[in-house]
């Protein structure tokens, strides 16, 4: 699939809109890079919101020009937690710090990502961290990469033997989701090799496109953190769904991604 670049001086691909995407958030990711290694005290969650808000806005600021400019009548998604289906047409759908509250304790897990959505479907994702140099890529039909190099989910086909993850979707989330939350890991620690549990998710998707783990769930999440990883996943040869075996959209209450061998078992442990 392809389309004309609404530009007066660029005519390309979606491919050639790809990497001039990459080059945006490698833009963005080094900004946030020059801003990384001393934890960001806070006291009071004002502070933190404030905080938080200067690491959005330092990639912000370079993204969104950038990307405004390769797809100018494109919509833009404001708020990074938002869920739920888009109008019609294009969309940007942007995550500028991935796990930004990672960053401001001076952990390394976090990112920078940047999805174009098209008629409600992923049609390119972008996620770079900053801090290895690594750039993960997928265009609907072409596959994921890896800084070039093809990206292939697990071959394993035994939840027993598996390594899987899971993530928390935002803080202050409601005591049901915290309560199922809670029971998943605790049948997941009975059925999987090792369970892993850490944000941002993004990450974690990342890991299930390379095929160093074989499943990734959480229940309820916003587009900016499930996206990308959506379509990383499903292009390494992945299988995508809500937690319970169903066809998955940004509406879905849970989403789980897996290795096609490990699947149908993640669903029967997380449906118990």
């Amino acid at each position: 699939m392809s389309e004309t670049l609404r530009t007066t001086d660029v005519v390309t691909s979606d491919a050639g809109l790809l990497d001039r995407t990459a080059t945006a958030v490698r833009a963005a990711g080094a900004a946030l890079r020059e801003r990384f290694g001393e934890v960001v005290r806070y006291e009071t969650r004002e502070e933190l919101m404030h905080a938080l808000a200067a690491n959005d806005s330092t990639a912000l600021d370079i993204l969104r020009p950038r990307l405004t400019s390769l797809r100018p009548e494109a919509g833009w998604v404001e708020d990074e937690l938002d869920g739920g289906a888009l109008p019609p047409g294009e969309w940007w759908v942007v995550d500028p710090a991935e796990g930004n509250v990672n960053h401001l304790h001076a952990l390394p897990e976090w990112a920078v990502t940047a999805t174009l959505v098209r008629e409600n479907q992923p049609v390119l994702t972008v996620v770079h961290l900053p801090l290895t140099g690594e750039t993960y890529t997928a265009l609907t039909g072409a596959g994921a990469h890896l800084d070039g190099r093809p990206l292939h989910v697990s071959g394993t086909a035994d939840l027993g033997l598996s390594i899987v993850a899971t993530s928390q979707a935002r803080p202050d989330e409601d005591e049901k989701v915290v309560r199922h939350v809670g029971s998943s890991i605790t049948a997941m620690l009975f059925d999987a090799l090792v369970v892993r549990t850490a944000v941002p998710a993004t990450l974690h998707l990342t890991n299930v496109a390379a095929g160093r783990t074989d499943a990734f769930w959480q229940f309820a999440g916003a587009r900016a953190d499930l996206l990308p990883g959506a379509l990383l996943v499903t292009e390494a040869g992945g299988r995508i769904s809500d937690a319970e075996g169903r066809p998955w959209t940004p509406q879905s209450g849970s989403f789980l991604a897996a290795a096609p061998g490990v699947h149908t078992e993640a669903v029967a442990t997380l449906s118990r």
